[in-house]
């Protein structure tokens, strides 16, 4: 198994290959709407994540978050979606897959959208894969990948579970297909994660550029702060873009941005973003097999070739 630390190779900023997007484009933005399941009673032995049993500061059933969940998939999920209309987005769906069966509607409004999915676990409730066995975790992966055939007629080819991932998730993955990974917030590009076979490519996820960020604060005051961070982040991204590709991913949920009062700052980010000439509205999908056919092989010789010059470096320091 290779440690999570080895798993990504250091590529400095300021010596990488130059990434080009389609149409010469700046930034490849993808939007991501969090479509989740919230249990109303998780059960025991999932972890302390899900807030339920093993959890005694938030016993189940935890009324006011699932209060909020509820809301999303309730209301907050259409009215984003009549926006994301709007402006023509194609989504990357982080999806809990049990909501596939649980609400059908919402389901087949995005696959009706042509939006593509990430698996973002079974509930948002439960903690896997984290705490499973190697050949737990690839079952937990066939499963999700067929459910999600089933469910939807459409391939998976991402994976998203954060705090729930492992150090051997990586290798499980690109052998059964996947494509990427976006669990990893430590770059602005594409980047290659070392797998034992085949390939796999970290996709930057919006750790910062998040609405639950600010909104699940529940602030007023702070209203205008998503719109300020996305804004900031968008312009300098596309000004370093002009010489070497980059990306911007913005992460929604339904239960933060849905609400009648918050949807105006997601109205005001895409007005600003796709107002640029230069923008690549893309879906993870898209991304990483853009980032595989054209770019992958040229990183990996750029960081085979750093390495060599560090290791001889090295050599003549200590000869």
């Amino acid at each position: 198994m290779i440690p999570l630390h080895r798993r990504f190779d250091y590529l400095p900023w300021n010596d990488r290959p130059r990434i080009r997007w389609p149409q010469n484009a700046r930034v490849a933005f993808w939007v991501v709407p969090n479509v989740e399941y919230y249990e109303y009673l998780p059960p025991a032995g999932g972890g302390p994540q899900q807030r339920g049993h093993d959890n005694p500061d938030f016993p189940a059933p935890n009324i006011p978050v699932f209060v909020r969940r509820d809301y999303g998939n309730r209301v907050g999920f259409w009215r984003m979606a009549k926006v994301l209309d709007k402006y023509r987005i194609r989504c990357t769906v982080n999806i809990n897959l049990a909501l596939l069966d649980h609400f059908p509607e919402e389901r087949d409004a995005m696959v009706e959208r042509g939006w593509d999915f990430c698996c973002h676990g079974m509930y948002n409730t439960r903690a896997a894969p984290k705490g499973m066995t190697p050949e737990q975790q690839r079952s937990f992966v066939r499963n999700c990948i067929a459910l999600f055939k089933r469910a939807t007629g459409k391939q998976l080819k991402g994976f998203n579970v954060l705090s729930r991932a492992t150090e051997e998730l990586p290798d499980i993955l690109a052998e059964e297909g996947i494509v990427y990974h976006a669990d990893y917030l430590h770059d602005d590009q594409p980047t290659p994660i070392n797998v034992t076979r085949g390939k796999l490519v970290s996709i930057p996820y919006g750790g910062e550029t998040n609405d639950s960020v600010m909104t699940s604060r529940n602030r007023p005051w702070e209203l205008d702060t998503l719109f300020d961070m996305v804004r900031d982040a968008f312009d300098r991204l596309y000004a370093e873009g002009a010489d070497n590709g980059t990306v911007l991913c913005l992460a929604l949920h339904p239960w933060c941005s849905g609400y009648p009062y918050r949807i105006r700052d997601l109205e005001r980010i895409l007005d600003y973003v796709m107002s640029h000439d230069g923008v690549w509205q893309a879906t993870a999908d898209e991304i990483a097999e853009h980032y595989i056919a054209h770019h992958y092989d040229e990183a990996v010789a750029k960081i085979a070739q750093l390495k060599s010059a560090r290791e001889q470096r090295s050599a003549r320091r200590n000869s």
